[in-house]
């Protein structure tokens, strides 16, 4: 935890107790540091509003005029649970009615770790800190927002109140970041997604599972084809693989069962089900037999990986061959929470941009730094000009990773060499590895500032050794190729979620949904119009005629707030010159000139891509 989480984890106690001074009864569950702040969910029968804030925030200011220290408590698991039994684990004294949440989180502590609280003041809360020492250097701190939030994320728990906050080390910090608040709510991809008919999140198809509107299909299928020809530059091979595999090809991945608790449950054999049930057979000798694979089935594929690694499994491989690069736009499915789902940002069926390369040992540097490279060129290309990665190492609890130490080892030098060599900003973080090998993530800042993962590099040498892959070598010995994972966009959904707010719906021409559209004056110029129409469609542009009866200010208005780049207006004197009148959403009108000309001039700007 750095020290920016640090003091923001302190202001969430702070938060809580003084929850607790306005309401004894309320019953506490956690209280974390989160990336624009921190938050304390609380059980409570009062509906806590914005209206409540101005109380809430005079609470905590008395309490950090206190200066009250953090004490570190070191108690047994015994000692604790007593605590919360008597009610006094996120509480101001002991009550009637036990600490049931922290009861619960007590209960998820592993065995091997100390049970410690903190305390602050006559507040003691279940907690592993760390915390800064006293309540007094918590300066600069503003409520933001309360939402609704499942116990732990899932519906079939409680439904708790989520009081978020936010905390700096100066007033200037706190001030940038309100404002930098307001502007992303203007630019939520929610809002905007809506507002510009991009996408549509339907509750009887399914939560967390995004439709494509015909317009969002359109800004999807161009980032497609952008990164198809830098992938068939580049020597890609495109593929199509199945939406389920079997569960014996993910047993052998890993992912079942290493990233069970991501996916959907397994789809069973129905003859293998109607053979058990038969049986008579439990809920519980099912899960069993499934846990040791002895039940076939299937699963929605939470990733592309091992149906890829199928596809050069498919024949034998020389040397001569590698490397092989497949690719695919391929659907996954991950099992998220409810309460943790968010638009495009968090979803439950989403499509990456993904390859798998295959090559031999001395071929992994110049193959890591061409994928680093591509990366780069997408996220500059839409115009995400601030990029840093992250260099994702094993954590220490290695129950978590497949693969022996040393090819861990010899994966994360030479990713760290390709990162270095390549010359990108990166620093290191163990625990951020995907469980079967190293990766770097780039983080990229938007137009308001805000920092957003996106594309990944990872480096695998654990996935060939589970599925015995391998190839012909020159010494005509066979060889263990190595595997790079890499998605530039990471995922279609989460790359438009991000572009929306980057450009607040105002795409570049290249991805805009509708590119030009032309409004005449009034009825009688509606053939001239047509006929501008037609010839720009011929010239394979997305454009729409305005027939509306209406003023043309208001034409222009709603062309505006729909965010089209190009308003062509067309009267009289331009149809008597063959002539068009050019406007932009953004910097208005621009003058007046031959279609030809107009032609010329978004030609370039498309075929160039530009931002």
């Amino acid at each position: 935890m750095n020290e920016l989480e640090k003091l923001r984890h302190s202001a969430a106690h702070v938060l809580a107790a003084a929850l607790l001074e306005i309401w004894p009864e309320a019953q506490l569950a956690a209280g974390p540091p989160v990336e624009e702040g921190f938050y304390y969910d609380v059980e409570l029968d009062h509906r806590i509003s914005p209206q409540d804030f101005p109380a809430i925030e005079e609470r905590m200011k008395r309490i950090i005029s206190e200066k009250q220290p953090f004490k570190r408590i070191e108690v047994s698991r015994e000692e604790a649970r007593q605590l919360g039994l008597k009610g006094r684990l996120g509480a101001l004294s002991e009550r009637k009615i036990p600490s049931r949440y922290k009861l619960d989180i007590l209960e998820s502590i592993p065995e091997n770790e100390p049970i410690t609280l903190y305390q602050n003041g006559s507040f003691i809360d279940l907690c592993a800190g760390p915390h800064v020492e006293d309540t007094g250097s918590i300066k600069s701190f503003k409520l933001t927002h309360v939402s609704s939030a499942y116990y732990k994320g899932d519906e079939k728990n409680p439904q708790l109140q989520r009081i978020y906050g936010t905390a700096f080390f100066t007033a200037k910090e706190l001030e940038d970041h309100l404002k930098q608040l307001e502007q992303a709510k203007k630019r939520d991809h929610r809002k905007i997604g809506k507002e510009l008919e991009l996408f549509l999140i339907d509750e009887r198809v399914g939560a967390g599972l995004p439709l494509w509107l015909p317009k969002g299909a359109v800004i999807r299928r161009e980032l497609q084809n952008f990164l198809t020809e830098e992938l068939l530059q580049r020597g890609y091979q495109l593929v199509y693989t199945p939406h389920i595999g079997s569960l014996d090809l993910f047993r052998t991945s890993g992912h079942y069962p290493y990233y069970r608790e991501s996916q959907f449950p397994p789809i069973l054999d129905p003859d293998e089900l109607k053979a058990f049930e038969d049986k008579t057979g439990s809920c519980a000798e099912l899960a069993n037999r499934l846990e040791k694979g002895e039940v076939g089935g299937y699963l929605l594929k939470p990733m592309n990986c091992p149906m890829h690694i199928r596809i050069f499994d498919s024949k034998p491989r020389s040397y001569r061959d590698l490397p092989v690069r497949i690719a695919e736009f391929g659907t996954v499915y991950r099992f998220e929470k409810s309460g943790e789902l968010s638009g495009l940002t968090r979803v439950r069926g989403f499509t990456q941009d993904d390859a798998h390369i295959f090559c031999t040992e001395s071929q992994v540097e110049g193959e890591l730094m061409d994928c680093l490279d591509l990366v780069k060129v997408v996220i500059q290309k839409v115009g995400l000009l601030d990029t840093k990665a992250r260099l994702g190492l094993r954590g220490e609890e290695k129950e978590k990773y497949v693969g022996s130490p040393e090819s861990w080892k010899k994966a994360e030098e030479g990713l760290r060499r390709a990162a270095a060599k390549s010359g990108i900003d990166f620093v290191e973080e163990p625990g951020e590895a995907a469980f079967y090998g190293p990766k770097v993530d780039f983080l990229v800042k938007d137009a308001i500032g805000r920092s957003w993962q996106l594309g990944t590099v990872q480096l695998d040498y654990n996935l060939p050794a589970r599925f015995s892959l391998s190839y012909v070598g020159e010494d005509g010995q066979l060889h263990a190729p190595v595997i790079i994972h890499r998605a530039p966009f990471g995922s279609l959904e989460r790359f438009l979620a991000i572009l929306i707010e980057h450009y607040e719906g105002h795409f570049p021409l290249w991805l805009a949904p509708e590119q030009v559209r032309v409004i005449p004056v009034s009825d009688g110029l509606i053939a001239y119009g047509e006929k501008i129409k037609e010839i720009l469609q011929q010239n394979r542009f997305r454009v729409s005629l305005d027939r509306k009866n209406d003023t043309l200010g208001a034409k222009i208005r709603v062309a505006q707030l729909q965010k089209v780049p190009y308003m062509l207006i067309v009267g009289k004197k331009e149809e008597q010159m063959s002539r068009v009148s050019v406007r932009t959403s953004k910097k208005g009108n621009i003058g007046e000139m031959s279609l030809d000309t107009f032609i010329s001039l978004i030609t370039a700007e498309y075929k160039e891509r530009r931002v």
